[in-house]
């Protein structure tokens, strides 16, 4: 159709378009992401992920922040943790015993990637909890 001719016309207008079209599919991410847990942690183990759906999960993450108020009023009970630091195993550990977000609140203080060999996986699996509970799994910068 038109898009088509556009994406073969103008090649820098192809990959916003190309996100756009990407189908989110965050239960198969979070199935993806969420397998390695009842595996021996072997670190820096990656976790096979589409760049275009990481491109789509970033897009709705943004608009996600953007919607929700700077200064943020939040309900107890909080499950509250902060400098995951990129170990996805620890991370794992974590939400098995706080329980699933759906039941949940949670609380990151920051520090998510940067010492640990699975700092993407950490990043992404914190997203996929806030694209699918925004209202009960709060990201703070840092």
């Amino acid at each position: 159709g038109e898009g088509a001719s556009m994406a073969s016309g103008t090649s820098a207008m192809a990959p916003a378009e190309e996100v756009k079209q990407v189908r989110l599919r965050l239960d198969h991410m979070l199935d993806m992401l969420m397998q390695l847990r009842s595996k021996k942690p072997i670190d820096g183990k990656a976790v096979p992920l589409v760049e275009d759906e990481l491109m789509a999960l970033i897009d709705k993450v943004r608009g996600i922040f953007a919607e929700q108020p700077m200064m943020l009023e939040l309900d107890a009970p909080m499950k509250v943790a902060g400098d995951v630091h990129g170990q996805y195993y620890d991370l794992l550990r974590l939400l098995e015993l706080g329980g699933s977000p759906h039941d949940s609140n949670y609380l990151f203080l920051g520090d998510y990637v940067d010492r640990g060999k699975n700092s993407i996986e950490s990043v992404v699996l914190l997203f996929v909890f806030k694209a699918k509970y925004p209202e009960n799994f709060f990201l703070l910068r840092g």
